[in-house]
């Protein structure tokens, strides 16, 4: 049977993944998406696990306007993403830095 702390050692691999996709890849802004995401995931885990844990079902609820804030940040950022990709050719980080507002 799974207990709480294989849920919370799960959540933490999660986590610390997405925490060195974050440091290792600073080029590509499709990677820091998904390194961005997987951090909400893992969250995510771990408030779904304390919410069981607990028998409260606040845990859950909270987890379902994260996933709606992270499915707008998604989409916003792959807007943004296809928007730069036709102006400057490129998606790497070092070369979007004359972005004006």
């Amino acid at each position: 049977m799974l207990t709480l702390s294989h849920f919370l050692v799960f959540g933490a691999i999660l986590f610390a993944i997405s925490v060195v996709g974050i440091f290792l890849n600073r080029k590509n802004l499709i990677v820091l998406l998904m390194a961005i995401e997987l951090m909400l995931l893992a969250v995510n885990t771990n408030f779904v696990a304390f919410s069981r844990y607990l028998g409260d079902i606040h845990g859950q609820i909270f987890v379902f306007f994260i996933l709606t804030v992270a499915a707008a940040e998604s989409a916003i950022g792959l807007a943004i993403l296809v928007v730069l990709f036709r102006n400057r050719r490129t998606i790497h980080v070092d070369d979007l830095d004359q972005l004006k507002g």
